[in-house]
């Protein structure tokens, strides 16, 4: 054992081949056969002969399954070689045992979030932080972890838009009405589904020749959609918009959009509007924004976030 000892002193005192001739001292004793390997593998490290390495602490870990260390610089090299999924459960092996292995917990929670397992990498950055809380690059990774998470979520809240809009845009062309009801529907100017939920039963009751039985078929037709009249409006007899103060171009109103120091995302979005001042944006409403493809509930809240700090908001 006393020659383990030594073999340990000389490899982190950067004596490499006195540390090689004291390691084969050892022979093939069995019972030393885990550590033997190990050191070996740092023999190995040292020189940067990484295969010979990898393979060492292979040797160590069939002798000793338990063995930490080992488990460990496996894990990393096979993580620095693209091995991800060996890499992971080694990583995983590692937290079986006390104590809590933070360098393991941080390279697993970077591998999860490669493989967008954003919640297993967020646990991982959690455990830390629960016994070391200011763990800085735990931190800094935990804040990446849960942007992640965000950006997931809103990317869900962006395809269920477009799947939302698909359907607005449906032209009723394509469903089967009565010549009565489809001439009244192109008489009116109504083309697809998005253009019955900005109408309501009265309005459509009050165009000539347009009765209960039109009423009753196209009501059908949208139940089929899980849709009902004029569900986009918010109010049957809207207003106009309420207007802006009137600060001039030097106040607030004027000013560029680009005072809000918006993300990318949020910024495009935003653009695809003709949105170029504050006034202009805060002349919007919440339902206005998130009709625009690839805008989400992330950049909503942005938005409304920065708008407040300057004592703005959207419209009601």
């Amino acid at each position: 054992m006393e020659l383990l000892y030594e073999v340990e002193e000389l490899i982190e005192s950067g004596s490499i081949d006195k540390a090689e001739a004291a390691l084969a001292k050892l022979g093939g004793e069995a019972e030393h056969a885990a550590e033997a390997a190990y050191f070996q593998g740092q023999i190995h490290e040292a020189r940067n002969e990484t295969i010979e390495a990898i393979n060492a602490y292979h040797k160590a870990t069939e002798a000793d399954p338990d063995h930490l260390e080992a488990t460990f610089r496996l894990a990393f090299l096979l993580d620095l070689h693209g091995e991800d999924e060996e890499a992971m459960q080694l990583y995983e092996q590692c937290l079986k045992h006390p104590p809590l292995h933070v360098n393991a917990l941080i390279n697993l929670a970077v591998l999860y979030e490669d493989d967008g397992s954003y919640h297993e990498a967020e646990r991982c950055l959690e455990l830390i932080l629960d016994r070391h809380p200011n763990h800085a690059k735990a931190q800094l990774l935990l804040k990446d972890v849960r942007s992640s998470l965000t950006m997931y979520y809103d990317e869900d809240q962006e395809r269920m838009m477009e799947s939302h809009h698909a359907i607005m845009d449906m032209p009723i062309s394509e469903f089967e009405l009565s010549v009565r009801s489809r001439n009244c529907l192109k008489q009116m100017d109504i083309h697809t589904l998005g253009d019955l939920m900005n109408v309501t039963e009265a309005q459509l009751m009050a165009y000539k020749n347009f009765g209960e039985t039109s009423l009753n078929e196209i009501k059908a037709l949208l139940t089929q959609k899980n849709l009902v009249l004029g569900q986009m409006l918010d109010d049957p007899s809207p207003e106009a918009p309420t207007a802006l103060p009137t600060l001039g171009s030097d106040g607030i109103y004027g000013k560029s959009v680009n005072e809000l120091e918006l993300s990318v995302r949020s910024r495009k979005c935003i653009q695809r509007l003709g949105i170029n001042t504050l006034g202009e944006l805060a002349a919007r409403s919440e339902t206005e924004l998130l009709s625009i493809k690839n805008f989400g509930l992330t950049s909503l809240n942005e938005i409304k976030r920065r708008m407040i700090d300057m004592g703005l908001s959207l419209q009601s």
